[in-house]
C-alpha cells in the first residue's frame, strides 16, 4: 500500500511538539523506547488542539451553514463559498497537514509500543488504545470533509511522493475497527478515579463510534444496518452512563459554565495551556493550537458608546454571527427553553465613563423618568447594549437608555454572541483561552440515538431520548411539561433544529448538514448571503489542499474533489 507523508512537513511538525529536548530523533530505534512511546502519546494527543479551539477547524465545521453567517472580519472563502476559496485555501490545508501530522504519531504509538520493553502489559495496551482511539478521531476528521482519502496506517520516517485515495467504505472500516479495538482496553469513563481529564475512555469511544456509524449511513459508503447500529451503540453508552458516574447535568448553563469543564456530562475534552512549547504563539496567531473559540463569535461591542474592549467580553474577531434563523425561530420559545439566554450574551454592561452617551437636548417621546436633557443616559455598570428579540419601533430605540437593537437590526459587526467559550481568567483582553474545549458530551449521544432512531424508520424510539434533552432545557424555571413532544412531532427538521437549541456553536453543524442532505435546502432558507455562491455537488466537500496535489510527484496523479 503506498502511503503519503503531507507536504513532507511530517517530521517537522511533530519535532515541534518535541521542541523543549532537540536531541531526540524521530525515528524508529528512538519510538522503540519508553521516552519515546511516551513523547509520541503526547504529541498524538497535543496534535488534537490544532482540531478542536483552532481557527481551521472551527472555520470548516461551524459556518456557512444555517446557524451561522459572516462575521464583520472573516475572510469570504469558506464563510460564502466565494469564487476566492480554492484549493490553496490556508485553512482548509493546514487542517489535512495537521491531521495526517498526527496520525503518524500514533501510528508511532501503535507499531513501535508492543516491541519495548519497560513498560507494563496493562499500561501498554491502553496506550495503544488511546493511540487508537486518537487515530480514529483524525481520520474521522479527514473523511467527513474529503471523502476518499488516503489511509496511512504504518508509521512513516521518510517522505514519500507517491498516494493513492482510498474509497470511504476503506476508511469509515478502519475507524470503526480502531475504535472498537480501543474500547476493551481503554479505562472506563472519563469519571475514572485517577484518570487526567482529556485522556481517551471507552465511554467516548462508545460516542464517536455511534457518530461514526450515523455519518457512513448518509453517505455513499453506508451499510444497511448503520442506522441500527448507531442507535444501539448510543443507547448502550446512554443507559451505562450512571453506572459509570455519567449524566446530563440538571442546569443546561453548569455544562460550559467556566472551570466546570470537568463535569459528569462531558466524555471528553481537548485540554489547553499556557506553555508556549505545546500550545500557542508570542503573537497570538490564529493559525496556531490556541484555544481561539473566545474570540470568534464576538461582535464590535468596544465601538459602541460606554464600551472598552475587556477580558470578559473578548476581543472581537467578529468572525461569524447568528443568522436570524437561528436567533428568531429556533430559539424563538424562551420562557420553557432556556437554553438561548444560557449560550447567548445580549446584554453589555458599560465599563468606559469617557464615552457614556448623553440625551438629545430635546428628550424623545417616551424617555424614562429621570432622563436630564444634555445629561447622561447611563452610569458605569448599567447596561450599555441590549439585543433583544423581535422588533422595536424606532421611537423606541429612540427612546431607550442604552444602546437598543432589536434582531431586525442585527448586522455583521453587532449581534449576540455566544458564551460558551466564555474565559475571564485569561492574561490579558487579547489573549487566547487555556480552557478545554469540550469536544464530546452525553446530551448529544441522546441526540444521536434520536437521529439514528428516526432514520431506521422507527420515530417513536426517539421520543424519549429528545425529550430527556428538552425537559433538561426546562429547569429552573420553565415548565417540563410543556417541552415534551410527541411522536407527531419527531422528523428530521425537528431534530437538526433541536441539534441547533442543543449544540449551537460547537463545531458540528456543517458536518450535521452534510450527514443528513440538507446542507443545499438550508442556506437556501436561512442565510442567503452564503447561498448565492453554493454549487453542488462541489461545495458538499472540502478541495483536495493542491499542495498535497503538488507533493504526489510518482505515479498517478492524486485526485481531486469533483468541482474543484
Amino acid at each position: 500500500m503506498k502511503k503519503i507523508i503531507i507536504l513532507c512537513l511530517l517530521l517537522s511538525s511533530c519535532a515541534k511538539m518535541l521542541e523543549e529536548k532537540p536531541n531526540y530523533v524521530l525515528t524508529p530505534d528512538f519510538y522503540k523506547t519508553v521516552q519515546g512511546v511516551n513523547a509520541a502519546l503526547d504529541a498524538s494527543y497535543a496534535g488534537m488542539r490544532t482540531v478542536w479551539g483552532c481557527e481551521d477547524y472551527f472555520s470548516l465545521a461551524t459556518v456557512a451553514t444555517d446557524e451561522w453567517m459572516r462575521g464583520n472580519d472573516a475572510n469570504s472563502n469558506l464563510f460564502l463559498y466565494a469564487p476566492t476559496y480554492q484549493t490553496n485555501d490556508g485553512k482548509v490545508e493546514a487542517l489535512w497537514k495537521n491531521c495526517y501530522t498526527y496520525i503518524n504519531t500514533c501510528n508511532a504509538v501503535i507499531d513501535f509500543a508492543p516491541e519495548v520493553a519497560g513498560i507494563p502489559a496493562e499500561s501498554k495496551k491502553r496506550y495503544i488504545a488511546e493511540a487508537k482511539f486518537l487515530r480514529a478521531t483524525y481520520n474521522f476528521v479527514l473523511v467527513q470533509f474529503w471523502g476518499d482519502v488516503t489511509l496511512l496506517d504504518k508509521f512513516q520516517d521518510k517522505a514519500i511522493t507517491s498516494a493513492t485515495r482510498h474509497p470511504q467504505a476503506d476508511v469509515f472500516n478502519a475507524i470503526i475497527k480502531d475504535l472498537k479495538d480501543a474500547i476493551p482496553d481503554l479505562q472506563p469513563a472519563p469519571t475514572t478515579k485517577g484518570l487526567d481529564p482529556g485522556r481517551a475512555n471507552a465511554a467516548a469511544a462508545k460516542h464517536v463510534l455511534a457518530k461514526v456509524y450515523l455519518a457512513r449511513a448518509g453517505g455513499k459508503a453506508k451499510v444497511a444496518t448503520d442506522y441500527r447500529d448507531a442507535y444501539t451503540t448510543a443507547v448502550d453508552l446512554i443507559n451505562t452512563a450512571p453506572g459509570l458516574g455519567l449524566a446530563m447535568l440538571p442546569n443546561f448553563g453548569d455544562v460550559f459554565a467556566e472551570g466546570n469543564e470537568a463535569n459528569i456530562e462531558v466524555l471528553w475534552s481537548v485540554q489547553h495551556t499556557a506553555s508556549l512549547a505545546y500550545n500557542g504563539s508570542p503573537k497570538q496567531d490564529s493559525r496556531t493550537p490556541d484555544n481561539m473559540l473566545v474570540h470568534l463569535f464576538s461582535p464590535l461591542y468596544e465601538k459602541v458608546d460606554g464600551m472598552a474592549r475587556n477580558i470578559r467580553d473578548g476581543r472581537p474577531y467578529i468572525r461569524t454571527i447568528p443568522t436570524l434563523w437561528l436567533i428568531d425561530t429556533v430559539f424563538k420559545e424562551r420562557v420553557n427553553d432556556t437554553r438561548f439566554h444560557k449560550s447567548f450574551q445580549t446584554v453589555w454592561y458599560c465599563n468606559n465613563a469617557a464615552s457614556i452617551p448623553k440625551w438629545p437636548a430635546t428628550l424623545p417621546p417616551g424617555a424614562p423618568a429621570g432622563a436630564v436633557p444634555n445629561g447622561p443616559k447611563f452610569k458605569l455598570g448599567d447596561t450599555a447594549i441590549y439585543m433583544p428579540q423581535g422588533n422595536r419601533t424606532a421611537a423606541q430605540i429612540a427612546a431607550a437608555p442604552y444602546t437598543l437593537i432589536p434582531s431586525r437590526l442585527y448586522n455583521p459587526r453587532l449581534s449576540p454572541a455566544l458564551t460558551k467559550y466564555v474565559d475571564t481568567k485569561r492574561s490579558d483582553m487579547n489573549a487566547p483561552s487555556i480552557r478545554p474545549v469540550i469536544a464530546y458530551r452525553l446530551a448529544e449521544t441522546y441526540l444521536v440515538a434520536a437521529e439514528a432512531a428516526l432514520m431506521d424508520g422507527r420515530p417513536a424510539d426517539a421520543v424519549p431520548y429528545l425529550n430527556a434533552v428538552r425537559e433538561r432545557a426546562a429547569f429552573p424555571t420553565g415548565n417540563k411539561a410543556a417541552m415534551t413532544i410527541t411522536v407527531a412531532d419527531v422528523n428530521l427538521d425537528f431534530i437538526l433544529d433541536e441539534r441547533s437549541r442543543e449544540l449551537a456553536g460547537e463545531n458540528t453543524r456543517w458536518l450535521d448538514l452534510i450527514r443528513t442532505g440538507q446542507l443545499q435546502k438550508r442556506l437556501n432558507l436561512h442565510t442567503p448571503d452564503s447561498r448565492a455562491n453554493f454549487i453542488s455537488p462541489k461545495h458538499l466537500l472540502r478541495p483536495i489542499p493542491q499542495a498535497q496535489i503538488d507533493a504526489v510527484t510518482t505515479g498517478p496523479k492524486y485526485p481531486q474533489n469533483e468541482g474543484w
